[in-house]
């Protein structure tokens, strides 16, 4: 199958350091490569692929310090996917709905998978409005502000299996990895440990926009006795970072639409310790793999928890569930179906041109004609 990614630009594929999106659709194309598709990969020019790689920028934007209009690279790299559409038999989009006015009338099939969260009231008009645009979603919590839309499935993320390594024994620090932003919570992952009597490490990056978050809330946080400044770290950090810990902090403020820093501790056998929200009772489960909370206390009381929970399991439910192999298999199958639709749709139109259909004309109801007659 000819198979087109097509990934935001913001990150390289696969990023340098902090980068779900890129990550994910890196882990995809190298795995459709591996299983024999013929994969061409949009993205930036620092991106690293076995597929054959059409650069929308030269190198990716947030490390690009001269780059301020980061939406001018995405349109060119837009008129490259349309430039090239023929040579594909589906195009798998990645950038949200940014090329929904366009991809409404390529000439092949496409599918686009929605990374982010739906419950902005600023998307229904879009979503709306493009109605006939196929969509995948990463869980079914993240489908719920738009149930209208036009799903095809849901595709959870997977990772290749040996990316983490696993490690039997428990570490003795919590590790909280992630952003720093009002809706993934370090602070409460600082207040979780202190409570808990256990050390605390933060592995974050620190956007732009989230600057100002981190020096009035959190910044202040991190002189605790108990709390060790990490910083960003790179996939080769994140097995020891994650493998080493005694159980990975997740208490998020927000609708996450899925968590993958969950099922990255998971391959390490890593339990996680994780507040209510969005995706997290989709990909954790309660009493094997983690512990959902409700509030602080609750999250503290789970920590001390974590004996009862088997790191082996936790491997094998990653294994199980969240391997690169099954989401790669599992998008394989949406883009047959889309193929199919698109066919179906064809051989349809094929029909309703041939001469003999196109110049049939319905055939006439008397009795009609005679009850309109009467009362004319």
């Amino acid at each position: 199958m000819r198979i087109a990614q097509v990934a935001p630009l913001i990150e390289s594929v696969p990023p340098k350091h902090y980068g779900g999106t890129e990550r994910i659709v890196s882990y995809l194309t190298e795995e459709l490569v591996r299983a024999g598709h013929d994969v061409t990969l949009f993205g930036s020019g620092d991106s690293i692929t076995q597929a054959r790689l059409i650069a929308g920028c030269r190198r990716s934007l947030r490390l690009n310090k001269n780059s301020v209009d980061h939406l001018a690279h995405h349109l060119v790299m837009l008129d490259q996917v349309l430039e090239h559409a023929r040579e594909f038999d589906v195009i798998h989009f990645h950038i949200d709905y940014l090329h929904f006015p366009t991809s409404r009338y390529l000439p092949v099939p496409h599918i686009t998978t929605l990374h982010g969260r739906l419950d902005i009231p600023d998307l229904v008009p879009v979503y709306d409005r493009f109605r006939d645009i196929p969509l995948v979603s990463i869980s079914n919590a993240q489908r719920k502000p738009l149930p209208w839309a036009n799903w095809v499935g849901t595709i959870y993320h997977g990772l290749p299996r040996a990316l983490f390594r696993f490690q039997p024994n428990p570490g003795a620090y919590l590790a909280f990895l992630g952003r720093i932003s009002p809706e993934k919570r370090a602070d409460r992952a600082i207040e979780i440990a202190k409570r808990a009597g256990m050390p605390l490490k933060l592995a974050a990056k620190v956007d732009r926009g989230d600057k100002r978050y981190f020096k009035r809330v959190v910044e202040r946080l991190l002189n605790a006795s108990h709390v060790e400044w990490v910083g960003e770290i790179c996939d080769q950090e994140k097995s020891d970072f994650l493998g080493n810990a005694y159980a990975l902090l997740f208490p998020i403020d927000w609708p996450e639409p899925f968590g993958l820093v969950m099922i990255e501790a998971m391959a390490c056998g890593t339990p996680v310790i994780a507040y209510h929200g969005g995706a997290v009772a989709e990909v954790i489960t309660e009493g094997q793999t983690g512990f959902i909370a409700e509030d602080l206390e609750n999250s503290a009381e789970a920590v001390h928890r974590v004996p009862e929970l088997s790191r082996a399991h936790c491997r094998r439910i990653f294994e199980k569930r969240f391997t690169v192999t099954r989401m790669a298999r599992d998008y394989v199958k949406i883009y047959r179906r889309a193929i199919d639709r698109r066919m179906r749709g064809l051989d349809r139109c094929i029909e309703l041109s041939r001469p003999e259909i196109r110049h049939r004309r319905p055939a006439l109801d008397n009795s009609k004609i005679s009850h309109a007659r009467l009362h004319s």
